[in-house]
């Protein structure tokens, strides 16, 4: 942010005495006009979308105090973080209606950013649980049509079958000027565990929050309660990216201009590609802008391309958009860290000196505010950092980021609002 300076000027006291002495014996005069001051006019009010991004995401967490007085038996609650575990099993019995799928859905899945906290219940069991997320989105229509899902599910959710049967007793307060919100508790059949657990849901602009908390026997939370402090703390959130946004205009940066007959090595990665393969490119002529040696096409139906260069020792990956019209990324070596392939780092593309082979954590300083992800099914791990305008930056890892030692094996740029509005 730009400091104003402030101009000083100093007059001795002599110079002072001087001067009233020589007004007391001057004849009178006019006195000289004075120059109105200078006013500066306030930027006008920033007006579009409200797309929150990195550690703006905290202004969304509620405090500890908070989270202990509206969730009865909450404990052991942990400071915000940015590191987000994912599932990612799929799995269960058939729900009917589908609908009510969104009530058991993963929803930080497909989000491109994430600030979370976690904590414990003082419940006597196994299924003892708490956590608060704030999901960024590439896009406000990502994060809109999460919530109407899960609007859909609360009215249609009240009794349903899940290999028995199930609910969902769910309360919807009235809208404020530019949030929604629910809360609600899930309770399965004796066959499936019988357990219960309260969520509550809020979104605004590109941002879902989420509260969960398991419940056995404790005191339950007051559903409206949560849900209108969920309300209260997304439009406070909302309130202060607004006057950022008016005093810091966002601005677009302009793309370097890239020789696209320079070796793969001597490409830059950026916001809007991988050397001359842009986002947004038709595929086959992203392909044939790469001048790989070999290409390789998809094994299966979504799945990328895979070109190799001239000496076999690296790879890209371009993966189209829904329906293959469109490149929706781009990636320079590995996307997962169990392909068992090493690549020549030296080969292939950079952004801001990070290639293939540097270690995570230099990612990780140069890109702050990002988000580390682990995924437990797959084994994934990665480092991501999304933009405003939804263009995410992935640095897939060899092992879990925070792991001393972890690797770049891949670097991934990709238009985040592609993809499908619902995650499955």
């Amino acid at each position: 942010m730009a400091r104003s300076g402030i101009a000083r000027i100093h007059v001795g006291g002599i110079a002072v005495a001087a001067l009233l002495v020589l007004s007391g014996c001057a004849p009178g005069a006019d006195p000289e006009p004075t120059a109105a001051p200078e006013t500066t006019s306030p930027p006008e009010p920033y007006t579009g979308p409200a797309i929150f991004v990195g550690e703006e995401l905290e202004g969304f967490l509620f405090t500890a105090d908070e989270i202990g007085s509206l969730l009865p038996g909450s404990t052991d609650i942990r400071p915000p973080s940015s590191v987000l575990e994912q599932i990612s099993d799929g799995g269960g019995p058939a729900i009917v209606p589908e609908v009510c799928g969104a009530l058991f859905a993963e929803q930080s899945l497909w989000s491109v950013g994430s600030r979370n906290v976690s904590w414990t219940t003082t419940a006597d069991s196994d299924y003892r649980f708490g956590h608060m997320l704030a999901l960024q989105f590439a896009d406000e229509a990502h994060a809109q049509a999460r919530l109407d899902q899960l609007v859909d599910a609360a009215a249609q959710c009240a009794s349903f079958d899940y290999n028995g049967p199930a609910s969902f007793e769910s309360v919807t307060p009235a809208a404020s000027d530019n949030v929604r919100a629910l809360a609600g508790t899930l309770t399965l059949p004796e066959i499936e565990g019988g357990w219960s657990t309260f969520s509550a849901y809020a979104t605004v602009g590109n941002v879902l929050v989420q509260v969960s908390q398991s419940l056995d026997g404790e005191a339950r939370p007051d559903a409206e309660a949560v849900a209108e402090k969920l309300q209260e703390r997304a439009e406070q959130a909302r309130a202060a990216l607004m006057d950022k946004l008016t005093a810091n205009p966002p601005t677009e940066q302009p793309e370097p201009a890239e020789n696209a007959s320079a070796p793969w090595g001597d490409w830059m990665i950026t916001a809007g590609g991988v050397g001359p393969v842009r986002l947004g490119d038709p595929v086959d002529e992203a392909i044939s802008a790469a001048r790989a040696a070999q290409v390789i096409p998809p094994p299966f139906p979504g799945d990328p391309s895979k070109l190799v260069n001239d000496a076999g020792t690296s790879s890209m990956l371009v993966q189209a958009t829904e329906g293959g019209a469109a490149v929706a990324s781009v990636t320079v070596g590995d996307a997962r860290s169990v392909s068992g392939t090493t690549q020549v780092g030296a080969d292939l593309p950079a952004i801001d000196g990070l290639r293939v082979g540097a270690p995570v954590a230099d990612a990780v300083a140069a890109y702050p505010q990002g988000t580390t992800v682990s995924v437990v099914s797959s084994e994934e791990h990665w480092y991501d950092m999304a933009s405003r305008d939804g263009r995410l930056l992935r640095f897939h890892a060899d092992r879990d980021v925070e792991e001393p030692g972890a690797t770049i094996i891949g670097i991934t740029v990709e238009d985040a609002t592609k993809r499908p509005l619902v995650f499955g």
